[in-house]
């Protein structure tokens, strides 16, 4: 598959480029469902975020071992098996080693590279462009030095925590900077982004889609809802039995809802009673429910 036309014109030049998806957090805003399964596998619209990051950088022609890496620490085991041949996946078996930390391990995979960065369980939804050339903004004329993020604007009156911006889950990062990161804990914002917006080297790229950040189960419900409005508010997986009413909801693979949904997710093989109504809340199994 060729490389994705983005928005502001012809695909970037991916020579010298790597992309990295950072998957190694606890999520911890997220329990329980993170006791189950790692935040970046957790599914939006029936699909793990970490597929979608996966899946949109590789629209950009970035694929495979030695193009694509994501770390793991916080239940490692599943984000190995779930990525298998689709990416190079650096365990840090100490714990997280944050967003710096996390490529500062991988100095040696990157070797000289410039790195697109994701975070997994970012959530992005493009307005008027498929996955990958969502995000292409980023990448097109890119001369290797500058340090670039996607941005969206804060909401009105407040701020963002880069002028009017907020960052969206991506950033492009040059070799010079990357080689300096430790390979312990440390965070993006503190040795890359700052610095380089003091210097004047950080450029945001506005996002045209959506961004959430699904962090928290009310957050986590909302990118699940964006993606039930684009099937006219209810998107029920292959395998899944919906007998009951249903507004807005996303419904997973095996489930069976006999019950009421509204506002709602229920995972694969979940169940929901007849005479059940959830609202606003998330279902795993049975027996486990998740409010926002």
């Amino acid at each position: 598959m060729p490389p994705v036309v983005g928005p502001g014109g012809p695909p970037p030049d991916l020579a010298g480029l790597c992309a990295v998806l950072l998957a190694a957090g606890e999520g911890r805003r997220l329990r329980p469902l993170t006791e189950l399964r790692p935040k970046a596998l957790c599914p939006v619209g029936n699909v793990p975020l970490l597929d979608r990051g996966l899946d949109r950088v590789e629209a950009l022609g970035l694929r495979g071992q030695g193009s694509v890496a994501v770390n793991a620490s916080y239940l490692a085991d599943q984000v190995v098996a779930h990525a298998g041949t689709r990416a190079h996946v650096s365990v840090e078996p100490g714990g997280p080693l944050g967003t710096a930390g996390g490529l500062g391990q991988l100095r040696d995979w990157i070797n000289g590279r410039g790195a697109l960065v994701g975070n997994a369980d970012a959530f992005l939804m493009g307005a008027d462009a498929p996955p990958g050339a969502d995000i292409a903004d980023l990448l097109a004329g890119w001369d290797g030095e500058q340090v670039r993020m996607l941005g969206r604007p804060a909401e009105p009156g407040g701020r963002g925590e880069f002028g009017i911006w907020r960052f969206a889950g991506f950033s492009l990062l040059p070799w010079r900077w990357v080689k300096e990161l430790p390979a312990s804990p440390a965070e993006l914002w503190r040795e890359v982004w700052r610095p380089a917006e003091a210097r004047g080297e950080l450029l945001v790229i506005p996002y045209r889609g959506s961004y959430t950040d699904a962090g928290t189960p009310a957050d986590y419900i909302a990118a699940n809802m964006r993606v039930a409005d684009a099937y006219d508010g209810l998107l029920v997986a292959d395998g899944a039995t919906v007998t009951g009413p249903a507004d807005r909801a996303v419904v997973g693979a095996g489930a069976e809802v006999r019950g009421a949904l509204t506002r709602s997710v229920v995972w694969p093989d979940g169940y929901v009673a007849e005479g059940e109504h959830l609202a606003d809340a998330v279902r795993v199994g049975r027996d486990l429910t998740v409010t926002a």
